[in-house]
């Protein structure tokens, strides 16, 4: 697998990962959440013109061929509070179960310089705060939100996220080397 930002031209991929990775939620009852709209064009180009947007692709092929590598999966992240925000991550369910996320996190970690990870989740579901758990994350009580993680909280809550228990949660730097 080969993670980099991905060009302009392959924003549009990223839209439609969301979209299909969204899915899952259906199944979960969460339809609202399987049924919000990606990131805009505006927005995925804000993210990959400032340098915070990497995407994982299949490793080339030797033969020759016209067709452009397609995203498997991709992440975007944003600075926050002195720690690298992990504003979404998400896998094509074609490509899920084989490790895309967790690689492009640890590349995040390592591209946002030694700063620990942040990300706001859905506490219950699956492939979301327990596999962050399993990945090195853990929760953080409410006394432990800085002020950019409780902004982002309240504007979660905002747009309805909380019908759903939500969770902050935290990776120290180094620990993706920690796993197993």
């Amino acid at each position: 697998m080969i993670i980099h930002a991905p060009s302009l031209a392959e924003l549009p991929a990223l839209r439609a990962i969301e979209r299909a990775a969204g899915e899952a939620f259906r199944g979960l009852g969460m339809a609202a959440i399987a049924d919000d709209e990606p990131p805009s064009l505006a927005q995925l180009t804000a993210f990959q013109r400032a340098g915070r947007t990497l995407a994982a692709y299949e490793e080339p092929v030797l033969a020759a061929t016209d067709e452009p590598a397609r995203p498997l999966g991709y992440l975007l992240w944003e600075p926050v509070d002195g720690c690298t925000h992990i504003e979404q991550v998400s896998v094509h369910p074609q490509h899920a179960h084989r490790g895309i996320g967790r690689a492009l996190i640890d590349r995040a970690e390592r591209d946002g310089g030694p700063a620990p990870l942040t990300l706001t989740t859905f506490a219950e579901v699956p492939w979301n705060a327990p596999y962050y758990a399993r990945i090195g994350f853990r929760v953080l009580a409410d006394t432990e939100l800085t002020p950019g993680l409780r902004a982002i909280r309240a504007h979660e809550a905002a747009l309805g996220l909380d019908r759903w228990p939500r969770v902050c949660m935290r990776r120290e730097p180094g620990r993706a080397d920690e796993r197993p």
